[in-house]
């Protein structure tokens, strides 16, 4: 049977690799003025463009610092008008009254502000910036102000993993949206060293889990595949306070519930999205499966993203779970997890290889 053309389902966007922060973990290894390859304003329209005319994903504006680029508004506005849905990724630290409401008149559908550390002291250094955690709890006030949705990222890491409890509530007390946890991935600034151990890895996504059974906040975890592999031992459905992905409608008609391929059974996306309802298109043009995955499969400059997304050998060989190799390829919830390509990359360089973070032993292996 015929499979079904790929729909991306959320495509982020690398706006600009300037910013105001220096992050120990930034993927982008930002820095502090904007590179002279960085898409201009036309070619950004023209790529949504080319989005558009088959799909209408939620459209991710990042970093860098995206209020940095001055033309952020403008883009953001014609991402919706031509039926994408807009969300923003900044920092927090630049977001005061007035840029609060030009968000909202861009018709962003919701910001996401990351807070990596409970503490002012714990989120600045780990931000690189003195007063930065004050500085977003400030851009959270306005957005809060203004009525604009908000959630609020963290990077699971060593150096804050005994420190979620606390996170979580803080989100709460907020009056965020939702709270999503990124499992670091050593790309760019992120080295290997400050992940945290397989054992905790594993641990804390049973604990996000547990949580989840009666958090008030919705959670989502990202770059941690193996949630879906917890969700289907336990047996017993995602928890209710998982937040669910909402459904996509492809400019020709037709839903796409979650990722274009396999979907899990209690009603969620699989594991790892990379080229599979998920893409990042770098600031020069280039089309990643996902941001922390360093293989480009071409620019949009030369090919449209529709072929790129679409075409590509990358993103076909991503796609086929069956090329997955060691322990991932063997084991029986690779439908569901697929672990995660870009760790397996960054650790081995082989991008269809074992996850090195995970410890389940597949029934086959014994």
């Amino acid at each position: 049977m015929k499979r079904e053309p790929a729909i991306p389902r959320v495509v982020a966007w690398e706006s600009t690799v300037a910013c105001n922060l220096a992050c120990v973990h930034c993927r982008a290894e930002a820095q502090t003025e904007p590179t002279q390859d960085e898409m201009n304003t036309a070619e950004v329209q023209k790529l949504i463009d080319d989005i558009a005319s088959f799909a209408t994903p939620i459209l991710i504006i990042s970093g860098g610092e995206p209020l940095m680029r001055p033309d952020i508004f403008e883009i953001a506005r014609y991402a919706n008008e031509r039926g994408l849905r807009a969300a923003l990724s900044p920092n927090g630290t630049l977001i005061d009254a007035d840029v609060a409401r030009r968000i909202q008149q861009a018709g962003v559908s919701r910001v996401s502000i990351s807070i990596d550390g409970a503490t002012a002291a714990d989120h600045d250094a780990i931000r690189g910036v003195p007063g930065a955690f004050d500085a977003a709890v400030e851009g959270i006030d306005a957005c809060r102000a203004q009525g604009l949705s908000f959630q609020i990222n963290t990077t699971v890491m060593r150096q804050n993993v005994g420190a979620l409890d606390a996170l979580q509530q803080w989100a709460i007390d907020q009056g965020a949206a939702a709270w999503h946890l990124f499992m670091l991935v050593p790309t760019g600034r992120g080295a290997i060293d400050d992940e945290i151990s397989p054992d905790e890895y594993e641990g804390v996504l049973s604990w996000i889990y547990d949580r989840a059974k009666t958090s008030p906040l919705p959670m989502r975890v990202t770059c941690g595949p193996q949630f879906m592999r917890i969700v289907t031992q336990r047996g017993h459905g995602a928890p209710a306070g998982i937040e669910r992905p909402r459904q996509v409608h492809g400019a020709h008609g037709g839903a796409h519930s979650a990722a274009h391929g396999a979907r899990h059974p209690h009603g969620l996306s699989r594991g790892c999205l990379a080229a599979d309802g998920y893409c990042f298109v770098s600031r020069s043009g280039d089309v990643y499966p996902c941001g922390y995955l360093p293989l480009s499969a071409g620019n949009v400059r030369e090919r449209s993203f529709r072929e790129i997304y679409q075409e590509s050998e990358l993103f076909c060989t991503l796609r086929d779970l069956s090329q997955l190799q060691g322990n991932c390829g063997a084991c029986e919830y690779r439908l569901v997890c697929g672990g995660c390509r870009a760790r397996a990359y960054a650790f081995t360089g082989n991008v269809l290889a074992t996850d090195p973070l995970c410890t389940h032993q597949p029934r086959s292996r014994g």
